[in-house]
């Protein structure tokens, strides 16, 4: 029966062919988008692994005080920007020959020297020295290896010093080994750098869940293509004695060859498109091509995985078959879906209630917690469909005396599966839309940092407070002399400076207070800063002008109270910040960010305040773009499981169409037929899955952040639009197939 099996395959003619190539191609898209989710799941992982030295600095005390025989090494992380992007900035001071090295790098820089990642050495040598390169002592002595670096375009620089210009500084520390555990492995604020366990395994097991549900429900819908006119074969076979095992052998040996061979140019779509891929933003940078890999679980699951489950997708679809041969012939009108088909999904939404007030505390429970609902809310729209589709089927023949809904209308009501089965991927796709937009809009209203005018954005800031574990302000740094302020002025597209100074008498009560600044100077920066009321010389100002804007409960005034200090006596005062308004050209902004930087070389280095909104929201904008890249992935998967589907269900059913054609019906009438059979389905059943969305998307966020859904903007409408408009010109493009399939001679008796 195999050799039967394959013939029929193989040589069955130029129909059997052109069956084998659809369902092959449909599975290699599918098995080459589910290769690149786990790809691209696996490299988030080993991303987020090279981050690991990064936090050596931060490193616990029972690893920094552990027993070692190497020497010491001073160790600072800073932070740094060049045009809105982050640098890496590590500086090292060795104690001896035999301190740490860091990965990436042959050995540690001496003073006066530093090694840059590729993507900063080129920018060191294409941007004016005076808005970059003046910021980093000595010259560059070599190239860190991709060992060490996050993605291709990371900006990261390790420095030499000498132990005497670390070992004050309140931020260096004393190591004495390089960490290498993966970021996804602290806890607490061990780690500064990456994503630890706490949000990078339940983030990439929800975003695993909602792109590989649409793409088996395409490589589902392409191995039961055809399924009417294999059912009529199989059937044939039955009355000529063939036995229910033979005929699940033949068809097993059909989708399983249409299987493997779809798997097999799955694998090498997946290698064709992995370079295109390796482009994709998931993380905020683009991965290395080798960080796209998989694992032997991912090519065995995938390998061996959806042959058989095409094999057993077929001997379900033949179930009538094996009952009796005449069961296809007869075509009695299968029993209706009943309303117990509601159950999983209300399973699942009640399973994420629970946790509401009970969420376990580490991400393992949380794991196994939520996933196991949003399966069941998945899976339960897929189940519940077919008895939605019916519903809307009864309906919509019951109001209406036109033939095309009449027809319509009757079908999907006697065969309800086989209406929603066409539009299953898209649902699937608009409740995951919903559900990702919910949750990131809340959390943008929750977490996100309001971003000021593009004059505050672009403002630059100075900030050298220190402070203790405990939060209390330790110092200031001296006030900055004449010749840096001249040169601040004098700097093109600086349009306003204010140096606030640590007040040695700040107000107990006013969390507003603790600086000062001259009038003169705050004139000259926006006026969303404040101002000072009239014949003021100087002003109690807040100690930090980064943090305009940023609490919701803070007023920020308009006018700062007077007071009793006079300029000259400011000058004597340290200063907590320097605050630099500029036009927003990018030489502005690193001009003054690198005259401060030398200024004040063994300090933070200085920032704007869009890049500090944008870094404390960094998480939040990953998974804004895990949300966009799941959004991305399931609609084209939904379209091609519905064009799949559509495109099938009008080949099985040409020879009803051609009959009706024969009775006289009209074709224009046949194709709103076709039309209303997918477009009811999948209207009704999609507002269900974008209530339900919506309502798994505030269930999670009650029961994981505490927080409440929010109302989506302008761009869900736009999304959601587009795609029921894709979704309806996809159904319109197979309508030409009627013509060359519903002629004369397709209507005869075989």
């Amino acid at each position: 029966m195999i050799r039967l099996g394959l013939r029929l395959t193989l040589s069955g003619g130029r129909e059997a062919a052109a069956r084998l190539a659809v369902i092959a191609a449909a599975v290699a898209l599918g098995v080459g988008l589910l290769l690149s989710t786990l790809a691209a799941l696996n490299a988030v992982t080993t991303q987020n692994n090279r981050n690991a030295w990064l936090n050596t600095g931060a490193v616990t005390a029972e690893q920094e005080h552990a027993p070692s025989t190497a020497d010491p090494l001073w160790w600072l992380l800073r932070a740094d920007n060049f045009d809105g992007h982050l640098i890496g900035r590590i500086d090292l001071a060795a104690t001896g020959p035999h301190s740490p090295i860091p990965p990436g790098i042959p050995r540690l820089p001496g003073p006066g020297e530093f090694y840059a990642s590729p993507a900063l050495g080129a920018l060191l040598r294409t941007v004016p020295a005076d808005q970059l390169a003046d910021r980093y002592p000595g010259h560059q002595v070599g190239t860190i290896g991709d060992s060490a670096l996050p993605g291709p375009d990371s900006l990261v620089i390790v420095i030499g010093r000498t132990p005497a210009q670390l070992s004050g500084d309140p931020e260096a520390r004393h190591v004495t080994s390089i960490m290498t555990a993966s970021p996804a492995d602290c806890s607490g604020s061990n780690c500064r750098v990456g994503t630890n366990s706490n949000g990078m395994d339940l983030i990439l097991s929800v975003v695993a869940a909602a792109l590989i549900f649409p793409v088996l429900i395409l490589i589902a819908t392409a191995t039961r293509l055809a399924a009417t006119r294999r059912e009529q074969r199989f059937a044939a076979m039955r009355l000529i004695g063939a036995t229910p095992r033979q005929v699940s052998a033949v068809s097993a040996v059909e989708s399983s060859v249409a299987a493997v061979i779809g798997v097999a140019f799955g694998f090498g779509l997946f290698y064709l498109v992995r370079p295109l891929l390796a482009q994709v933003d998931f993380t905020n940078t683009p991965f290395f091509l080798s960080d796209l890999s998989l694992n032997a679980t991912d090519v065995l699951l995938i390998a061996l995985g959806v042959p058989v489950g095409a094999a057993v997708s077929a001997r379900l679809a033949l179930r009538r078959v094996q009952i009796s041969p005449l069961g296809v012939t007869r075509r009695v009108t299968p029993r209706p879906p009943r309303a117990y088909r509601v159950i999983p999904l209300v399973a699942g939404l009640l399973e994420l209630a629970y946790f509401i007030g009970r969420r376990p505390a580490d991400s393992g429970g949380q794991i196994r917690a939520f996933l196991p609902g949003i399966f069941l809310v998945l899976g339960g729209i897929v189940f519940a469909g077919p008895w939605l589709t019916m519903i809307g089927g009864r309906l919509m023949a019951r109001r209406t005396h036109r033939p095309a809904r009449l027809v319509a209308g009757r079908r999907l009501s006697d065969d309800p599966k086989a209406g929603f089965r066409a539009v299953s991927g898209l649902v699937l796709a608009l409740c995951i839309t919903s559900a990702a937009v919910g949750v990131i809009n809340a959390l943008t209203a929750e977490q996100g940092i309001p971003q000021g005018s593009a004059s505050l954005s672009s403002t630059v800031i100075g900030d050298y407070r220190h402070y203790d574990d405990h939060g209390n302000q330790l110092d200031s740094a001296a006030s900055p002399p004449e010749a840096l302020l001249s040169a601040l002025r004098a700097t093109a597209g600086v349009q306003g400076l204010t140096v606030i100074h640590a007040d040695p008498h700040p107000a107990p009560s006013d969390h507003l207070a603790g600086g000062l600044a001259t009038c003169a100077q705050l004139a000259t920066l926006p006026t969303a800063f404040g101002h000072c009321p009239a014949g003021a010389q100087t002003a109690s100002v807040g100690p930090s002008f980064s943090v305009v804007g940023l609490d919701r409960l803070l007023s920020w005034p308009a006018v700062w109270p007077s007071a009793p200090a006079t300029a000259a006596q400011l000058q004597n005062l340290p200063v907590d910040q320097i605050v630099v308004a500029t036009n927003g050209s990018k030489s502005a902004i690193e001009q003054a960010r690198t005259l401060l930087a030398t200024a004040y070389p063994d300090q933070e280095q200085p920032f704007t305040i869009a890049e500090d909104r944008s870094q404390m929201s960094q998480r939040l904008s990953g998974y804004q773009q895990l949300a966009d890249v799941v959004i991305a992935v399931s609609f084209p998967v939904a379209g091609c499981s519905l064009a799949v589907s559509v495109a099938g269900g009008l080949r099985d059913r040409k020879r009803p169409f051609s009959l009706l054609r024969l009775t006289g019906v009209q074709l224009g009438v046949l194709r709103r037929v076709v039309m209303l059979e997918s477009a009811v389905p999948l209207l009704v059943v999609a507002a269900v899955a974008i209530g339900t969305g919506f309502l798994t998307a505030q269930l999670f966020l009650q029961a994981q952040f505490g927080y409440s859904l929010r109302a989506p903007g302008a761009e869900y409408y736009l999304i959601i639009g587009g795609g029921l408009v894709a979704a309806l010109a996809v159904i319109g493009s197979t309508l030409p197939l009627l013509t060359r399939i519903t002629g004369p001679e397709v209507a005869r008796n075989e």
